[in-house]
């Protein structure tokens, strides 16, 4: 979901003992993003392909659940040692691939009529909101401060309750529809968890800042690499689903 990965904890936590290594940097964890995007990318290719070609297009659905496991499994040792980003990292990013190209094309197929274009449309909010957000931290306009952390903390938090109770509460029969259709109580919650994902890469953008300057050690590139992958993620899914909302009340 959201990033919990990116925080001062984790970096406090970090020492200087890998220091004869090298120290991290902001154009280095910029290049190891782009190496993660990359391979998400791949592993979407992948099964978007699979997809479009397999006589029964649910073939697929074994390789979207490996990749979601595989994927859940990798962020969980790296949120709790950082290390191990250098070398479970590209592997998050492949099999978080393989889950999003079979998520992407079921998406682009059932909304093939209303909305032909929505997953170029939900890639191309995701990248240009990037953009957006880090002119946004760059221009100062939003202070990333204590109180900052503080809120989107609290966003975070509950958007996660959001999801866990609404899946608990679906498990006994509960009809949600009206908090997941094209209603517009449905598509003001999934502008919010929209505009808190985004808001979240402020975060991220700090946090690397910050590790940056204070020369944490060279593995942490991919640790902040790992963490921005995350919400960006995140971001593309749900801007994919308010996309489908909005292509249902057409």
């Amino acid at each position: 979901m959201a990033n919990p990965v990116l925080n001062q904890e984790i970096f406090r936590k970090q020492s200087y003992a890998y220091a004869n290594t090298g120290v991290m940097t902001v154009g280095g964890t910029a290049t190891k993003t782009l190496l993660l995007l990359m391979m998400v990318i791949a592993g979407a290719a992948y099964t978007w392909k699979l997809y479009y070609n397999a006589v029964n297009p649910q073939s697929i659905t074994g390789w979207m659940i490996g990749g979601l496991i595989a994927a859940f499994v990798m962020a969980m040792i790296i949120s709790f040692k950082p290390k191990m980003a250098q070398y479970l990292s590209p592997v998050y990013a492949a099999a978080e691939g393989l889950a999003l190209g079979g998520i992407s094309a079921i998406f682009n197929e059932q909304f093939a009529l209303t909305a032909p274009n929505i997953v170029i449309n939900a890639v191309a909010l995701t990248l240009v909101t990037a953009l957006v957000m880090l002119t946004v931290y760059r221009s100062g306009l939003i202070k990333v401060n204590g109180t900052f952390m503080k809120v989107l903390t609290i966003a975070l938090i509950s958007i996660m309750v959001f999801y866990v109770g609404s899946w608990i509460v679906s498990l006994f029969g509960v009809n949600l529809s009206m908090l997941h259709n094209s209603s517009p109580l449905s598509i003001g919650i999934s502008l919010v968890i929209v505009a808190v994902a985004a808001f979240s890469l402020l975060m991220d953008y700090e946090f690397i800042r910050q590790a940056s300057a204070a020369g944490a050690p060279k593995y942490m590139e991919w640790y902040g690499a790992f963490g921005l992958t995350v919400t960006l993620v995140w971001l593309y899914l749900e801007l994919l689903k308010l996309l489908a909302k909005f292509s249902n009340r057409e």
